[in-house]
């Protein structure tokens, strides 16, 4: 059965196919763009959060016992 049949034989559940089609596909690239970016900004804190190395940023200098 093509879709012009449906639409013509069945024209609700063929226009509510088709409605809820596009809905979730619109739904579907809007999470995901929104994701995206969600995931681009978290990592750009972490970064900016992230001590530099160093000597001052080292266990050592923090008095930290490796363990040993």
């Amino acid at each position: 059965m093509n879709l012009s049949a449906m639409l013509t034989n069945h024209p609700f559940w063929g226009l509510l196919t088709l409605a809820v089609l596009v809905w979730y596909s619109t739904i579907t690239v809007y999470v995901g763009i929104r994701g995206a970016a969600d995931i681009k900004h978290m990592l750009r804190t972490l970064k900016e959060n992230h001590p530099k190395p160093g000597p001052e940023n080292s266990r050592e200098a923090a008095g930290v016992d490796k363990g040993n």
